[in-house]
């Protein structure tokens, strides 16, 4: 088992680690997919990852479950989901420059498993639609 700083959410059965440094918006990002959308939380702020049977799958530290920051309000109890297969990686960059418009496809490798990755800025107001966007197949994996 390997333990990650990261945040994990489930949206249709589909695992979305989300990572970044501190305070560039994981926790809000997994609150509106959440909140807006339907999307249950597996982890916040640490998240399990094992390989089985050729797939990354995460899951939440015990003393953790359930629990996610609401950053300037507190801590919430969420409904919660105990793993998941991870199918997509969101690194949140600190600022919108650091994107490209059109970028080649990324991957990011945990475990030996190789998992698609989309870099994106959390506080986009079409965040959670380019997310989806991409796990739901709508985007082509070759641009």
């Amino acid at each position: 088992m390997f333990n990650i700083h990261a945040t994990l959410i489930s949206f249709h059965n589909k695992g979305i680690l989300l990572t970044g440094k501190s305070g560039v918006g994981k926790s809000d990002v997994a609150l509106r997919m959440i909140m807006e959308k339907g999307a249950v939380l597996v982890a916040d702020d640490r998240v399990d990852l094992v390989c089985a049977n050729g797939n990354l799958v995460g899951s939440c530290p015990k003393n953790i479950r359930g629990l996610l920051e609401v950053r300037n309000v507190g801590i919430g109890q969420f409904k919660h989901k105990a793993k998941v297969k991870i199918s997509l990686c969101v690194e949140l960059c600190e600022d919108k420059k650091d994107l490209e418009r059109l970028p080649d496809n990324e991957y990011v490798d945990f475990l030996g498993v190789s998992v698609t990755k989309l870099k994106l800025y959390a506080f986009d107001c079409s965040i959670l639609c380019k997310i989806i966007a991409k796990i739901d197949g709508y985007i082509r994996q070759e641009v």
